[in-house]
């Protein structure tokens, strides 16, 4: 493994970065990671090509479709609410560093542990309401495309659920990284 370049801007989190687990849970960890990127993706992919179609449209045809603005905006928002998670545990979201650097490798895991306890917490607490959310849509549909508008509003129990689950996978990981390390560095006794 390299050294981290000190004058890199992910040096620090490039040494504070948790070690990936092993095993099942590991392996379990990495297909869902993979799962939620690639629908991410394919959300991107979509607005891409919703947004070239219109410009094509706009440009070459004699009208152009109504649905697709509809359709790029509700794209946007569950690639939003797919990758929220993935966010959380690549540790890539807004925050402000202004004492990690002072924390060893553990307190910086520990630190990360306390991020994912208070993002999950609030995560957890507005789940409910996502979902109460969720049910307003149940008797709407969306303007052009028609869509119960229960699927555009669902994303937001995706964005808080999948934020919690990954905040608590993150408390997991951490401690786990701390245990191994103070175990590593335990002297062996004679």
């Amino acid at each position: 493994m390299r050294e981290p370049d000190s004058a890199s801007p992910d040096a620090l989190h490039d040494i504070a970065a948790i070690p990936p687990m092993g095993g099942a849970f590991g392996r379990l960890v990495t297909g869902l990671d993979r799962l939620f990127a690639l629908l991410a993706s394919l959300a991107l992919v979509g607005i891409a090509a919703v947004v070239i179609l219109q410009i094509v449209a706009r440009t070459a045809l004699p009208s152009s479709p109504a649905w697709t603005e509809e359709l790029s905006r509700y794209l946007f928002i569950y690639m939003v609410a797919l990758s929220a998670g993935l966010v959380l545990r690549r540790d890539r979201h807004v925050n402000v560093e202004l004492f990690q650097q002072y924390l060893g490798r553990r307190g910086q895991w520990l630190y990360r542990a306390l991020i994912c306890l208070a993002v999950g917490s609030f995560a957890a607490m507005m789940l409910p309401y996502a979902w109460q959310y969720a049910q307003i849509g149940a008797f709407q549909t969306s303007p052009t495309l028609r869509l119960p508008m229960r699927y555009v509003f669902f994303s937001t129990v995706v964005l808080f659920g999948l934020t919690a689950l990954y905040a608590v996978i993150g408390v997991i990981e951490a401690g786990v990284a701390i245990k191994r390390d103070a175990s590593a560095q335990r002297p062996e006794p004679h």
